[in-house]
């Protein structure tokens, strides 16, 4: 239960961080660092439990009939990046607490990062492959939110843009890669997954699964050829880059890489995908990373190259290659962050991160040096710091025998090389940045960081500096216990000693540090004139992005737009009729259709000549719809009024209660919002076009009437399906005993198809956010500007008598009822509840109810006005929409506390005084959510069309009354 408690700390936390004043920035750091530090405490106190291969789970069912469920599964390999997360992310909680502006809306920061803390939490800890995949696209999400925290900067926004892109995108690669996965083993289970290695690499989609997750894995990682997305992101906030693009996010990538390589590695295709990638973006990322100018840009190509070299290590494909890439994953998430933590306070220190600005810095900052050029050997790989171990791990696979292709023969040589450029970056941040004579002309005068933000900096380093002096009593332990959650049984010798004697590795690494020093020598005149890379500074990743979401966003949409679309909407319609007709056609096409004729029930006269006048009606409505458009709603509610007295009939009260109200809404809005159409268009040339419309209303009427016949057929052949086909007698049988209810609809809407209907209120809360930012923008065509002649009479007939004032008329039409209205308001709001409450046994429920409390509001409206009801009546309807949807969701939750499925309602009978023995159940809060948004939802509707009268009438306000339409968002919610 820990593990629960693990993950949800930090989305907690995200939400209590939101609601915290702007300037509370203390407030703020000391609630994301308590939780940081909390949660690091219980991950670690969890190590007795994860070692020697052990694993530590919590399960729960979410849809147990499709085998899928909630799993939390923390094993060595998950609980040392946990740590990670948790750990680093304490410390750059503490770093940002100096380093962000007070003029920042940290609220924000710190919400956001926690809530990215919770996502990456949910990545390592996932025991279900589909689970994972949620968490993975919440970190794209997340790290959107925080690379583009400062917004107003343009590179910012571009950077986050191109991050979401390309990271989503790789993560629905990586979802229909997880889908094909779950189809070859007949699982999501992780567990199950890793022990199916054989099934998956001997299956015929083995290559697509694979290269679908390997775009999942390297788009996040930042892998040749989707890297250039790292570099910009780097507008982040530094707190975010030392966070996500150095000890985090980005290590995502690789995590998934190892951790699935015991079920998809140990065949060609992952030698040479895997290994190729990295070994190209080791070496690109390491040469790029010399001829950058930006501090930071030269953190972000060098991540890209180690990114690079721990990819090539899961590449290899051996066990021992895994646990060097497990060893570099840590080594490098500490000297990075370090890294980046020191180059944000050189930029906040001296204003500026363009190394050729910088020199010098030794004598003004020497602390932050030195811990900087510490983080930079590390990073090089200079003995005695954690760096050089598992270098030297990376060198010592590179010599082993793979497949004994020309590749493999020269990998030695060609890693060597790139690790010569990863020497010369290192070196040039040390020598260009600290030392030389002292800078000029910068924006502020460098000088030391407070201690409590250098702070973080220096235990990183001192981590760096602990693991490469002593790693067999430091590191050892841990990375033994990561590597064998991996490995299991295949997991290798090795040894962590300091020195292992004049070995080719070590050679290697002479060989690399002489050579990157050569290399600084001869780059160094050409960096200080020059920008960019000599051979490849025109290759623009940037640029070559922004040409294809041109490309692909604009051009082929305008495109698309101008040869298949069109602005009118019935060739729309008549496409979608079309294809529907087509889809259906295809499978009675291939399977046939038997219609055995009328059922046993006995034509009913009556019945049969109510159905045509509603068939009448439905006729009468598309033939009146162009012409006479209130004439035609009259005729579409008149037919909508005979479906529901068919319900009646046919004893189904609780559809034909929802019906009916349904009815009556959506005609009510639907009239206030003819208001504002434009008036029809009269044909210039009657005679010319007759032939043309006659034509097009035949063709019209044979795909409405093909549409009509076919669902009619459709679903006269599903009722003549046997019983033993329909999943209703289930519903029936069980509605009582399993969901608490007699009401077999409602029982089946909040309990059996919970879900759907949690998925049903979602949609109808953005529906009706969009109608709201829609109809805010829409202005009325110009003929439905002037007010209707009716009302120009009665405001002539006000002002013709001095003791009336202008609109006395309407109100005293309108008077009796207004009255009637009003008094109905209260009346409607108990009938609402009485519906809410009675929903579970007898016809009602929460839909029901909430269209009904909502018809109290419309009456409202109509009655007295916009203006009137608003000053008296504080409706806030997104409040109702999101306390609906928040109840909704934490009763379906409240299920997973207890260890039940999602949704699992419970039901019993509580003895009241008075009453006695009254049946309650869980379901009747997700009722009452449902009510709650479906009020809201309702509403906001309404008073988006409400809101055009006062645009178009500027109706004087009195004094201190904002109008409606015009007040700020905080009045709707």
């Amino acid at each position: 239960m820990f593990l629960l408690a693990v993950l949800v700390l930090p989305f907690a936390g995200s939400f209590i961080a939101a609601l915290l004043r702007v300037n509370a920035r203390n407030a703020e750091a000391w609630l994301a660092g308590s939780i940081a530090l909390t949660a690091f405490c219980l991950i670690g106190a969890a190590y007795p439990n994860v070692t020697n291969g052990r694993v530590v789970g919590w399960r729960t069912d979410w849809v147990a009939e499709l085998g899928l469920a909630f799993v939390l599964r923390l094993d060595g390999f998950a609980w040392a990046f946990a740590m990670l997360i948790t750990g680093i992310g304490f410390l750059v909680v503490l770093y940002a607490r100096y380093y962000m502006s007070p003029s920042d809306p940290v609220p924000r920061f710190f919400s956001l990062l926690l809530a990215f803390m919770g996502a990456m939490l949910g990545i390592v800890l996932s025991g279900n492959l589909l689970q994972l995949v949620f968490f993975w696209e919440l970190t794209s999400l997340f790290s959107f939110l925080l690379i583009s925290y400062w917004h107003h900067n343009a590179a910012a926004r571009d950077g986050a843009r191109m991050a979401l892109v390309i990271t989503s995108t790789g993560g629905l690669c990586l979802f229909a890669g997880v889908l094909l996965i779950g189809h070859i083993v007949g699982s999501y289970d992780l567990e199950q997954v890793l022990a199916s290695g054989n099934v998956i690499r001997s299956h015929a989609l083995y290559v697509p699964a694979l290269v679908l997750i390997l775009l999942g894995a390297l788009t996040k990682s930042a892998q040749f050829p989707f890297h250039f997305w790292l570099p910009h992101a780097m507008a982040a906030p530094t707190p975010v880059s030392a966070y996500l693009h150095s000890a985090t996010m980005v290590k995502a990538g690789v995590f998934l890489l190892v951790r699935l390589w015991p079920a998809m590695g140990g065949t060609n295709e992952w030698l040479w995908l895997v290994g190729s990638i990295g070994l190209i973006t080791f070496f690109l990322g390491a040469f790029l990373a010399v001829f950058q100018q930006d501090l930071k840009g030269l953190l972000a190509y060098s991540t890209i190259s180690h990114l690079g070299l721990i990819t090539l290590l899961t590449g290899l494909d051996t066990p021992f290659g895994q646990i060097a890439a497990i060893f570099h994953i840590m080594n490098h998430a500490t000297f990075k962050a370090s890294l980046f933590m020191a180059a944000g306070i050189i930029d906040h220190e001296t204003g500026t991160r363009d190394i050729r600005r910088l020199s010098g810095l030794w004598a003004f900052m020497p602390i932050t040096a030195t811990l900087a050029m510490v983080a930079a050997a590390a990073m090089a790989g200079v003995p005695l710091l954690n760096g050089f171990l598992s270098k030297e791990m990376f060198f010592a696979e590179t010599i082993e025998v793979h497949d004994n292709s020309l590749v493999d023969q020269a990998l030695p040589y060609i890693v060597t090389l790139a690790s010569t450029f990863t020497v010369a970056y290192s070196l040039r941040f040390i020598r260009d940045v600290f030392f030389g004579p002292a800078p000029t002309g910068l924006p502020r005068v460098p000088h030391e960081p407070p201690l409590l933000m250098r702070l973080p900096a220096e235990l990183l380093v001192l981590a760096c500096l602990v693991v490469g002096v002593a790693p067999a009593l430091t590191v050892a332990p841990i990375l033994d216990t990561a590597a064998r959650a991996v490995l299991g049984s295949a997991m290798p010798e090795y040894s962590l000693r300091l020195w292992h004697g004049i070995t080719p590795e070590l050679l290697m690494s002479i060989v690399a540090m002489v050579g990157g020093l050569g290399v600084y020598v001869m780059l160094r005149s050409y960096l200080l004139v020059h920008e960019g890379p000599p051979l490849l500074g025109r290759i623009n990743g940037k640029r070559i992005f922004d040409w294809v979401l041109v490309t692909l966003s604009w051009r082929l949409a305008r495109w698309l737009a101008t040869n298949l679309g069109t602005r009118h909407l019935q060739p729309q319609l008549r496409i979608l009729a079309g294809v529907a007709f087509v889809a259906a056609l295809l499978p009675l096409y291939a399977r046939g259709l038997s219609l055995t004729g009328p059922s046993g029930r006995e034509f009913d006269l009556v019945f049969g000549l109510l159905w045509v006048v509603g068939v009448g009606c439905a006729v009468g409505a598309a033939v009146q719809a162009k012409f006479h458009r209130v004439v035609a709603l009259i005729l579409l509610g008149t037919a909508g009024l005979v479906t529901c007295v068919s319900f009646v009939w046919l004893s189904a009260p609780d559809v034909a209660l929802a019906q009916i109200v349904v009815e009556t809404v959506t005609t009510v809005l639907l009239l206030l919002g003819l208001r504002w159409l434009p008036k029809r268009i009269a044909q210039s040339s009657p005679d010319e076009a007759r032939g043309s419309i006659r034509w097009h209303r035949a063709r019209d009427f044979s795909i409405a009437l093909l549409a009509g016949l076919g669902l009619a057929t459709l679903a006269l052949a599903a009722m003549q399906l046997p019983d033993n086909h329909s999943i209703s007698r289930y519903f029936v049988e069980n509605a009582y005993t399993k969901g608490g209810g007699t009401n077999v609809v409602n029982v089946i809407l909040v309990d059996f198809r919970g879900f759907d209907t949690l998925g049903e209120i979602t949609v109808l809360a953005v529906v009706a956010l969009t109608v709201f930012a829609l109809l805010r923008r829409f202005r009325p065509a110009p003929e439905s500007i002037p007010v209707p002649e009716q009302q120009h009479a009665q405001d002539a007939h006000d002002e013709a008598h001095p003791d009336r004032q202008k609109g006395d008329t309407a109100k005293d039409t309108l008077a009796t009822a207004a009255l009637m209205m009003g008094l109905l308001f209260p009346v409607i709001g108990v009938v609402a509840i009485f519906l809410l409450l009675r929903g579970h046994d007898l016809p009602g429920g929460g839909f029901v109810a909430g269209i009904a409390m909502a018809t109290a509001f419309i009456l409202q409206y109509m009655a007295r006005g916009t203006v009137w009801v608003e000053a008296r009546l504080h409706v806030m309807p997104v409040r109702w929409m999101g306390f609906g949807l928040v109840l909704a969701g934490c009763a379906g939750a409240a299920a997973c506390v207890f260890g039940h499925p999602f949704l699992t309602s419970y039901f019993a009978y509580a003895e009241l005084p008075l009453l006695g023995r009254v049946p309650t159940a869980s379901a009747l809060l997700f009722d009452i959510g449902v009510f709650s948004l479906v009020v809201g939802a309702t509403v906001l509707m309404l008073i988006a069309i409400a809101h055009q009268s006062l645009r178009r009438y500027g109706v004087p306000l009195q004094a201190g009354q904002r109008a409606p339409g015009e007040r700020p968002k905080e009045g709707l919610v």
